[in-house]
């Protein structure tokens, strides 16, 4: 059976934790800046913990079990 490729846009989108958890950034942070608050551009720039139910489509894109 030949080898399952991970998939090149998600291998750069997300990452893994120690604890096998996926880590994402926020949207809503590249362009138009003018019009978002301070605080709104501050806490878009944390990365957050994926949810649970999009965990799976993404273990799949990145070629997980």
């Amino acid at each position: 059976m030949p080898k399952v490729k991970t998939n090149s846009g998600a291998k750069k989108r997300f990452a893994l934790t120690g604890s096998g958890k996926i880590k994402r950034k926020h949207a809503y942070k590249s362009h138009i800046l003018t019009k978002k608050t301070k605080k709104q551009k501050r806490n878009l720039g944390h990365f957050t913990i994926l949810s649970k139910a999009d965990t799976a489509n993404v273990k799949a894109l990145l070629a997980m079990k």
